[in-house]
């Protein structure tokens, strides 16, 4: 019931902002004292049904550009079949680390998103050169990674492409970058589950709950002021990122 519960949040959260809900589920599974690699595959079950749910949300509503999912698709899945085999590999100590430094950069993202939306959408010029290009599959193959090895979802990294480089509004992007998520979980779940044995049954709990939260936040992205949400949720991955840190530090 914990876990539904905790899924449910998370699934409601990563669908308003469009980061997917592995961002609050990795944190609660790794305090629970899970291994890199169950931490991982656990979590992106969860994600995989928060994104599969606002993606059948969000195609009723129109709001998804499947162009630009396509594109981006491309590059994702390459980058989440890495991020699992390198989730296997790397210690429990090292994951909170790198995960600490992500949620820091994540959490000063979201705090400060508004801004950056503001500023890109008052931008008179829309990149169409290579090199803007070559960093945005660049990016997109690196949150396929980022997306398998923390069981995140690379959201947090599609958003921000699509409204900074593809000048994409966050009402059309938040919904596309849900289909790709959903696309790209799918593909590290399959991998996970051929290298290593996900825990199924909070797997199940987390999705169930996920799934629902999914649907919900489609919903409320219609009415709500994403502003407090954003936060709050700011607050809570910049507190578990120094936990983490600290975790780190005086273990002995």
């Amino acid at each position: 019931m914990f876990l539904f519960m905790v899924g449910l949040g998370a699934g409601t959260l990563g669908s308003v902002i469009g980061i997917g809900g592995g961002i609050v589920i990795t944190p609660v599974l790794t305090l629970m004292g899970f291994t890199p690699a169950h931490i991982a595959s656990t979590s992106l079950i969860a994600v995989m049904s928060t994104s599969a749910s606002s993606t059948i949300a969000y195609y009723r509503q129109k709001k998804i550009d499947y162009s630009t999912a396509l594109k981006m698709v491309i590059f994702s899945i390459p980058g989440s079949i890495v991020g699992a085999f390198i989730s296997n590999d790397i210690s429990l100590e090292f994951f909170k680390l790198s995960f600490s430094i992500l949620l820091m950069l994540i959490g000063t993202y979201i705090l400060f998103k508004n801004s950056i939306i503001k500023n890109s959408n008052n931008s008179n010029s829309k990149p169409k050169n290579s090199i803007a290009h070559l960093l945005c599959y660049v990016g997109t193959f690196i949150a396929g990674i980022i997306s398998s090895l923390f069981g995140v979802g690379g959201g947090i990294i599609f958003v921000p492409i699509m409204v900074l480089i593809f000048q994409m509004t966050m009402a059309k992007a938040a919904p596309t970058s849900q289909l790709i998520l959903f696309i790209t979980s799918l593909m590290g779940t399959f991998t996970h589950i051929l290298l290593s044995k996900p825990d199924y049954l909070n797997a199940l709990s987390l999705a169930a709950g996920a799934f629902i939260g999914g649907q919900i936040g489609a919903i409320l992205s219609n009415y709500l002021k994403e502003s407090m949400l954003q936060k709050l949720l700011s607050i809570f991955l910049i507190a578990t990122a120094i936990k983490f840190i600290l975790d780190v530090i005086l273990e002995p």
